[in-house]
Formats: C-alpha cells, sequence, structure tokens
C-alpha cells in the first residue's frame, strides 16, 4: 500500500518517517485539512495489517453534524453510521484501493471503524490505533485515549489545532500535540499550508481564514478606519481592521511601525490605496491614525513583514507557517536578536494581534545558517 504513496512535500516525508519508525509508539500528524495526514495514516495502517506486524486497524472518528456541532454516535445513526465509514475509507482512498476491497476488510474487522467513545475503558493489544479530526474530540476523552495503547500496539493522531477547531477552546488536537511533545517513544509532526497538496484544499483554508477575520468583533477605533475606508474607498473590499497603537506603545517600540493594519481582499490592494495613493492618505488625515495594507494572502511572510519596525528584516524571515495553533516563525541565526526586538517585543506583538485576528499565537524560531 505504502509503495503506492510518494510524499509530495518535506512535511509529508517527515511524517511518514515517524510513521515508519518502530521507535514510535504514538504518533501525533497536526495541520490544516489537505495535507495528507488521513491518507498517510490510513495507508500505514493498512499495509501494516496486511503484513501481519498488528492484528486490526483501529479508526476512531467522531462524526459531526454541522448544523449543530453535536457528535453523532453508532447508536444516532444506526446502518448509516457504517456506511459513512465506508464511504469516509473510500474517498480517501479512492484511487489506491478498490471499494469492494475495503468492504471486505470492514466485514472481516481487519479494520474496525468506531466511535471515539468504543476506546473508552478499554485496552489494545496487536493493533494500530487512528484517531482523526482530534479537534472534534473533548479533552477528557482525548486525554484517555493515550491510556489505550496495549503491547505491541500503536497510536496515530491526526488533528487540525487551527482551521477546524472552535475559538478560543481547547480542543482535542492542541491537548493531545501538547501532551505528546518531548514524551518518550512519541513524535509529533507539524504540517502547514506549504504542504497542502488537495486540489481545492488551499482556497478553502484562504476562505476559512478570511471568514475568521471577517466575524471578528471590531473596537470603536476599528470601525472607524472602516467606515472611513467605506466613504473614501467604496469599491475596496476591506477584510478587516486590527488597531495595537496602545500594544505598541507600551511595549516601547519605536521606528517605522503604523499604528493598524488593514487587510483588504487579494485584488483589492490598488482600490484601497489610490491614485498617488489619495485613498489611504485621505482615511489617515481623518483617523489620525498611521496605517499599512495587507493584501489577504496566504504568504504569512508578508503578514509578518508588516508589524515589524525594521523593513531589511523580511530577507533573513526563512518561513512563516502553522505548527500547531501557533504561527512558527523562522529566521536566521545572524538576524534574529534583531527579530524578536530588545525583550521580545517585537514577538510580543505580533503575538498580540495574531492572537486577535486569529486566535492563534506567534512564535519565532532560529533557523541553521546555510552554509
Amino acid at each position: 500500500m505504502l509503495d503506492k504513496i510518494k510524499p509530495q512535500t518535506i512535511g509529508q516525508e517527515r511524517a511518514l518517517n515517524a510513521l515508519s519508525d518502530s521507535e514510535n509508539e504514538v504518533v501525533g500528524l497536526f495541520g490544516p485539512t489537505g495535507t495528507g495526514k488521513s491518507l498517510l495514516s490510513i495507508a500505514y495502517g493498512i499495509d501494516s495489517t496486511q503484513k501481519g506486524k498488528y492484528k486490526r486497524f483501529i479508526i476512531a472518528r467522531p462524526v459531526v453534524d454541522v448544523s449543530s456541532g453535536r457528535s453523532l454516535t453508532p447508536e444516532n445513526l444506526g446502518e448509516m453510521y457504517y456506511k459513512l465509514a465506508a464511504a469516509y475509507l473510500s474517498d480517501i482512498l479512492g484511487e489506491f484501493l478498490e471499494r469492494s476491497e475495503i468492504e471486505k476488510m470492514l466485514r472481516e474487522e481487519t479494520i474496525v471503524v468506531t466511535d471515539v467513545n468504543y476506546l473508552r475503558g478499554r485496552t489494545f493489544d496487536d493493533s494500530i490505533i487512528f484517531l482523526d479530526d482530534a479537534q472534534n474530540v473533548q479533552p477528557d476523552s482525548a486525554a484517555e485515549i493515550l491510556l489505550r495503547i496495549g503491547r505491541n500496539s500503536k497510536l496515530v493522531i491526526a488533528g487540525d489545532p487551527v482551521f477546524q477547531r472552535a475559538e478560543g477552546e481547547t480542543d482535542g488536537a492542541t491537548l493531545l500535540r501538547e501532551a505528546l511533545l518531548g514524551e518518550e517513544k512519541a513524535a509529533v509532526v507539524d504540517l502547514g499550508v506549504k504542504d497542502i497538496v488537495r486540489p481545492g484544499a488551499r482556497r478553502g483554508i484562504k476562505l476559512a481564514l478570511e471568514l475568521r477575520m471577517r466575524k471578528r468583533k471590531l473596537s470603536d477605533v476599528e470601525r472607524y478606519i472602516l467606515d472611513s475606508f467605506r466613504v473614501y474607498a467604496p469599491d475596496a473590499d476591506i477584510v478587516t481592521v486590527v488597531e495595537f497603537k496602545s500594544d505598541k506603545d507600551s511595549l516601547g517600540i519605536k521606528g517605522d511601525l503604523p499604528d493598524a493594519l488593514v487587510f483588504v481582499k487579494e485584488g483589492h490592494l490598488g482600490r484601497a490605496v489610490g491614485r498617488g495613493g489619495e485613498r489611504i492618505k485621505n482615511v489617515e488625515n481623518d483617523t489620525g491614525l498611521r496605517l499599512r495594507l495587507v493584501e489577504m494572502t496566504l504568504d504569512f511572510k508578508n503578514w509578518v513583514r508588516s508589524l515589524h519596525p525594521a523593513g531589511w528584516i523580511s530577507k533573513h524571515i526563512v518561513d512563516a507557517d502553522f505548527a500547531g495553533p501557533e504561527l512558527l516563525v523562522t529566521v536566521r541565526k545572524s538576524e534574529f536578536g534583531s527579530f524578536v526586538g530588545h525583550r521580545g517585543a517585537y514577538v510580543r506583538l505580533m503575538d498580540r494581534v495574531f492572537r486577535r485576528l486569529l486566535s492563534i499565537g506567534v512564535r519565532a524560531v532560529e533557523a541553521e545558517e546555510e552554509r
């Protein structure tokens, strides 16, 4: 099975290596939809079972009603639950395995697809257990799942702690990721936007981010800035405004840094700026604030650059992508101090702004110097 699947990104290669490493009793794969978490995990589970390494492949996956957010169980759905399970496997493995082969393994219970609650109070020996969509699992249930590993067994967890979790809540994916970090015989692999390979998923992620930013509650100052743009740039689609003048002052940040960021829909930057910059100048004169426009794309390095007072620092940002519930910014070691600022003031400001925008934090790490 695994011979048919080739990793398409560095993150996917790391995920496959972590799954295949016999030293890892628990493997956590965390990242947005479309990065191959479920495909790689299920392919590894089937391959390992077919080769006799494990006797059973148990897939525990919460089924959630998208309209109500309520978890549905086999008791709620009856036979439909298992039809959904077969369809779920067929959707993921469609180009690699015939539907008849999937149904055969389900009938023979080589593969068992079940509700998460089925794992409570049980210990599984000679099994590989896969918990998918862990962000939809209650934290107390998520913690108990770690206790279910028996002899010669492996637990694989996949979840999205950024895009598919409820805002402001500690979800199962975030809790399990934190528990596994640094744990003996456990591996955590974070997949980011750059690892998205499924067609359409990148567009969907961008739309999810945009919707989250549009529905955030604005302060009075942010609302005034938005209204001003509607007066002076009525044809510009403004996604949201985030103001941070008091944060900048409290952190003692000087230099070329605006008082607020204005996020505009992709393709609308010129409309918001105006010919010769007259539109944004009018808004700045009206509000008395320094503004900076950011185009709504998935180039997070550009988002980070807009929140740093040193324009030249951008060429030292190696990468900016999601790692678990945070935006991880990788900076060249030689300029790491300049990037984080005195007592980490610049990163602290980014962290505050991103928490208001998307309910996620920001962390900076050093990159290895190029030889």
